[in-house]
């Protein structure tokens, strides 16, 4: 899960995390009063969108006065605006933060994520603040200081201390570091954070060390333990597809490509995919029905599927352990019936009740076809939607 940077900032500072002051506003009304309300000459309105690249699209503004900051509010506010992480469709700005300006003297970068092999999360501190970090990483990736560490213990002191002077602080001003990504860490393990993401860390000529954005993201399987986070989410931001998908306990992501998976599990979902792109063709999304699904939950991610305006074509690839090949197959017929279904569609069946499954579709009556494996499934389905293969 996802959340605005106004809302990340708040969160940090509750963990002594230094941020800017601001205030969120909706309307051109509001950011006049929140520049008068900060009194500093200078202010910043920032779009509020979960996506980077703002400022490049023109989302984010610095402003000296309280007409300035109405005007720009009012530009911002309801804007469509294109990122290179929102796609050409854009995201709707319903939402700006007004912040106070900041007397800027560098720009670095600090993050945290979790380390795979390791297992634990490590924190990542580079002197190429405001550079996207993947660039960085891909460029000079001996600009990318690390340090993993104890969820229990947090960051050790010697350790921020290292990433500080690795990225060219020295004195006052890496003691306060330390103490910034210390108190990070702490918000990182506590909030149950997949990533936390400041960029740009800012020094100041007034010797501080402050948040200038903050990304935070969440892992969904711990939200249970965070009601207060639950609250945060904005809809607004998300894909209606995956919303729905949630709503029966189903993992959606959508993708470019013109063939809808809908599959079981998460590595027969990669294969799948990994297949169909061997054949010439690209999925539209991966769609995971999960072990425990029923024909109600297969009959709305058919639905979901078939949804994406994209998708010229679907593939259904099932195997059957938990999950049984039977109740698959009752929900795409019932999914097939109800949807008035005009795009190719396959079906590839393995597993508990395989037998029983496939004389369901084959009794279907329905414009289905079915195929014997995952290659003579993705084979099948790229042919049908005139792929390479």
């Amino acid at each position: 899960m996802k959340i605005h940077e106004y809302q990340a900032k708040e969160l940090l500072a509750r963990f002594g995390v230094r941020v800017p002051n601001g205030r969120a506003c909706t309307t051109p009304e509001e950011a006049a009063a929140a520049h008068t309300a900060l009194g500093t000459p200078v202010t910043v309105v920032k779009a509020q969108i979960h996506a980077g690249g703002r400022g490049k699209g023109g989302g984010v503004k610095v402003v000296k006065s309280s007409e300035e900051a109405r005007e720009a509010a009012e530009a911002i506010l309801g804007m469509q605006l294109v990122t290179h992480q929102t796609g050409p469709e854009g995201q709707l700005v319903r939402t700006v933060w007004v912040e106070e300006g900041s007397n800027i003297d560098s720009e670095l970068y600090v993050g945290i994520a979790i380390d795979r092999e390791c297992q634990l999360p490590v924190f990542m501190a580079s002197s190429e603040g405001g550079m996207e970090i993947e660039k960085v990483a891909a460029e000079t990736p001996e600009k990318i200081l690390k340090a993993s560490f104890s969820p229990e213990a947090g960051l050790d002191a010697e350790d921020a201390k290292r990433l500080a002077a690795g990225i060219g602080l020295e004195g006052a001003l890496q003691d306060k570091a330390v103490e910034f990504m210390q108190a990070l860490a702490k918000a990182f393990c506590e909030l149950d954070c997949s990533l936390a993401e400041i960029n740009p860390l800012v020094t100041t000529k007034e010797g501080e060390v402050i948040a200038l954005d903050a990304k935070i993201n969440f892992d969904s399987n711990a939200l249970f333990r965070h009601p207060d986070i639950v609250e945060l989410r904005d809809l607004h931001e998300e894909d209606e597809k995956e919303i729905e998908a949630s709503k029966y306990g189903l993992s959606y992501i959508a993708l470019d490509g013109e063939i809808g998976c809908m599959v079981n599990g998460a590595g027969l979902a990669m294969a799948t995919m990994d297949v169909i792109k061997l054949h010439g063709a690209e999925p539209a999304n991966f769609l995971d029905v999960g072990g425990g699904a029923t024909r109600e939950t297969v009959t709305a991610a058919f639905k979901i599927v078939l949804s994406d305006p994209k998708v010229k074509g679907v593939l259904v690839n099932i195997f059957g352990g938990i999950m049984h090949c039977d109740v698959i197959a009752e929900g795409v017929c019932a999914a097939v019936k109800d949807v008035n279904l005009e795009v190719p569609l396959v079906v590839r069946l393995e597993g508990t009740n395989v037998e029983k499954g496939k004389s369901i579709l084959e009794n279907s009556g329905l414009p289905l076809v079915a195929a014997s494996d995952l290659d003579d499934a993705a084979e099948k389905i790229a042919k049908a939607i005139g792929g390479k293969s």
